[in-house]
């Protein structure tokens, strides 16, 4: 079994802190492999585990070095380091059960106010502002990670055609539900945040909450489908939410 392992790398991060890298491919798989991780260590947690935190090729664990270190005399991180790696066998295995996450839909109003770089993205592009909506809302996206601000999520799946660079300067302010591109990737604003995304239209739910039980809306391993919507069920949603 170890043999049939894909190479992973694990280095430190600080003192208290442990990165697994699942090689340097954003990809499908890469995803699996650390979702499945991820499930493993949550069934079997590190002794000290405060959190992990799952990305594109990595998955870094947090632990607390004072419990690690009261258990043996061996360095906290080289417990940490030997029990992650003890666990890989488990999590190659768990690939086969892995299944994709929930489907949300989001609203996105396209366009106008909602989306001032839905032009630019068009000529980029050499397509209409229609062709942009239809190609933006047509696949399933995978949200691969869930950073940058409290909820933004980073999605897979942008149709190639799409793909745009980040503006030369960047606004001050992006307002929370901004859909945008950035080179081959789409995201989601969840909080107002200076950003340099090309923003093509908007959502009016609320991508993060800290007075819900699941803050986040979106979590890593989750899939995404845009729904496009008109100004005026912006509006109405908007006061929904």
């Amino acid at each position: 079994m170890a043999d049939s392992l894909p190479p992973v790398r694990l280095y430190p991060l600080g003192d208290a802190a442990v990165v697994l890298e699942f090689g340097q491919a954003i990809a499908p798989a890469t995803h699996q492999l650390i979702q499945a991780f991820a499930r493993v260590l949550g069934q079997h947690p590190l002794p000290g585990l405060r959190e992990y935190v799952p990305a594109f090729t990595t998955l870094t664990v947090y632990y607390d070095p004072w419990v690690l270190s009261q258990a043996s005399e061996v360095l906290p991180y080289e417990q940490a380091a030997s029990y992650l790696q003890s666990l890989l066998p488990a999590a190659q295995a768990a690939v086969a059960d892995y299944a994709p996450g929930p489907l949300v839909e989001i609203p996105v109003c396209y366009g106008g106010d909602f989306g001032p770089d839905l032009g630019l993205v068009a000529s980029h592009a050499q397509l209409s502002p229609a062709e942009v909506l239809a190609r933006h809302a047509q696949p399933e996206y995978l949200v691969y990670m869930v950073g940058f601000a409290p909820g933004f999520p980073y999605l897979g799946g942008l149709d190639a055609r799409l793909a745009t660079p980040r503006r030369a300067q960047p606004r001050a302010l992006v307002p929370a539900g901004a859909v945008g591109i950035a080179g081959a990737q789409t995201g989601i604003y969840s909080l107002p945040t200076p950003g340099g995304w090309q923003l093509i239209g908007r959502t009016p739910l609320r991508l993060f909450d800290a007075g819900r039980a699941r803050p986040s809306l979106l979590q890593a391993g989750d899939r995404l489908r845009f729904v496009p919507i008109s100004a005026a069920e912006f509006q109405r949603l908007a006061h929904v939410h």
